[in-house]
């Protein structure tokens, strides 16, 4: 296999293009990323990348897909615990790391341009439902089965996350927060 940018010719474009596109989103915010520097990164031409996104907001929402997909694995690996405490805390504490750690996969998912409220894509959908199935049973499993209950957690974790991701809070601090929140709930 091999690439140019200049005649280009590559096994799977598609996975090639998401990979690097992954990759730079590591380390720039999603707002900076264009399907230029997706092609660069690729080692393809700078055309390359319309074979495979129709637009940068195309570009855009499959990185919001792939890192909902990373939260989701995340979140649901975090729930795994021996006690339905030790499942709310796992699954919060894992969705306030992510953001963390990979803040600009966090704000792509959930920046209202690219995944639009009540509107999400296809691949989007079932892994927003997905998240919220796993937040609920780890909430269900400790008697806050009210969807008001669900929601104040998922707020809780997100909120946490976010401060945690802007440097507002150390990561330290807002797990801290979260296993504090979690006791007074439950």
């Amino acid at each position: 296999m091999s690439s140019s940018k200049t005649g280009y010719h590559h096994g799977d474009l598609a996975r090639a293009l998401e990979v690097a596109a992954m990759q730079l989103l590591e380390r720039t915010p999603a707002a900076e990323i264009s399907l230029r520097e997706v092609a660069r990164a690729a080692d393809v031409s700078h055309n390359a990348p319309y074979h495979h996104f129709t637009d940068r907001r195309g570009l855009l929402k499959t990185l919001a897909e792939r890192s909902m997909a990373e939260l989701v694995d995340t979140v649901r690996r975090g729930a795994v615990a021996s006690d339905p405490r030790g499942e709310l805390v796992g699954a919060g504490g894992a969705y306030i790391r992510f953001a963390a750690e990979h803040p600009n996969s966090f704000d792509v998912i959930y920046d209202p341009t690219v995944c639009v409220p009540g509107a999400p894509t296809e691949i989007m959908a079932p892994l927003i439902e997905e998240l919220e199935a796993v937040l609920a049973a780890a909430a269900v499993a400790n008697g806050l089965d009210a969807p008001e209950d669900v929601a104040a957690l998922w707020g809780l974790a997100h909120g946490l996350g976010t401060l945690a991701a802007a440097g507002h809070l150390t990561l330290d601090a807002a797990l801290a927060a979260l296993d504090a929140a979690v006791d007074r709930l439950v």
